[in-house]
């Protein structure tokens, strides 16, 4: 498998000018509240008001989603993958961000679950998954994902993944395309330089190191609520660092994709618009006028939702409303040309 990395797992850390050590012993000096709010705004796999209920002994965004009718462990390749089912109709894998868990979309999972069966699982290290000894590589993870999905009986699926996850399902796509029906990648770049340039040394610092400082911030109160060897956090933080240091561009891989596909950003996302954009060349989209009769229409979709940051997409209620008529196949709003020949 391919050790190509995927930056987006987790957002930069408290960083500056380039020492890890200055800004451990600064972050020593803050409150418990300021080093909070720090965390909350520099984590890209949280939405912040996910941040806000993790902080809680349990947190509200496992009591705000539904329960599952199935759950359990599912073994692939040397990971335990814990997954859980919730609500019936076709199904939809739904695949989480760095750091988080099935739960993290809070209500929009409920919204989902109404119309949909969908299936979450958390990705290795994460949430009940055992981080175990193999490396953190989203080319592996995306692999295992066939597995798991193989065991649960299902041979296609719709999948939406978020940032972290949204990089598993389009290694998922990449390697499997025969088991993905429509495709929706949320706040996710196809290459390492999707990134704005001063982001890139700041992941970097992310490690071990800062583990004893995260005690009292909600993403480690998130992780141990329900971790089964808590004590795995600070090597997760390493693991995870590792691999954001791994330069990574899967752009030959995007053009063979099949399926139809949907991007989903928000208009202060993470990455560079440009990068945005290009995704959406790749797959065929935004390279001509479609054409009076759609002539010259791709069949993928590129959104922008207004007033987004890379960290609220997972919980904002636009998310559900862009991307479930993509996912069923709904079809276009009337052209001037249809409506005035229907009169």
């Amino acid at each position: 498998m391919s050790t190509n990395s995927d930056s987006y797992i987790v957002q930069p850390f408290l960083f500056f000018n380039g020492r890890c050590e200055e800004a451990l012993e600064f972050s020593r000096s803050m409150s418990v509240k300021k080093l909070i709010a720090m965390f909350a705004t520099v984590t890209a796999s949280f939405a912040a008001p996910t941040i806000i209920q993790a902080a809680q002994e349990k947190p509200a965004m496992q009591n705000a989603t539904p329960k599952p009718t199935k759950s359990g462990h599912a073994a692939v390749n040397g990971v335990n993958y814990y997954y859980a089912v919730y609500g019936t109709g076709e199904p939809l894998l739904l695949l989480h961000g760095g750091m988080g868990q099935i739960e993290m979309f809070g209500p929009n999972l409920t919204k989902l679950a109404q119309s949909r069966q969908v299936i979450g699982v958390d990705l290795q290290g994460h949430g009940r998954t055992l981080l175990g000894e193999r490396e953190i590589s989203l080319v592996d993870i995306g692999n295992d994902i066939a597995g798991v999905l193989k065991k649960l009986g299902y041979d296609k699926v719709d999948v939406l993944g978020y940032s972290m996850g949204g990089g598993v399902a389009l290694q998922f796509a990449i390697q499997h395309p025969e088991m993905v029906r429509r495709l929706v990648l949320v706040s996710t770049p196809f290459s390492q330089e999707g990134f704005y340039p001063e982001m890139l040394p700041q992941q970097a610092a992310l490690g071990a190191a800062m583990a004893e400082q995260m005690k009292e911030t909600p993403m480690y109160k998130s992780y141990v609520a329900i971790a089964p060897h808590p004590e795995d956090f600070p090597k997760l933080l390493d693991q995870m660092g590792a691999y954001m240091r791994k330069p990574y561009d899967w752009s030959a891989d995007v053009k063979k994709l099949t399926m139809p596909v949907m991007l989903i950003y928000g208009d202060s996302d993470m990455f560079r618009p440009e990068h945005i954009v290009k995704f959406y060349q790749l797959l065929g989209g935004g390279l001509k006028d479609a054409g009076w009769q759609r002539e010259h229409m791709s069949q993928n979709r590129l959104a922008i939702l207004p007033n987004l940051t890379h960290y609220e997409m997972g919980l904002a209620p636009q998310l559900v409303d862009a991307a479930l008529p993509f996912l069923n196949g709904e079809g276009r709003a009337k052209s001037w040309d249809e409506q005035v020949r229907a009169k």
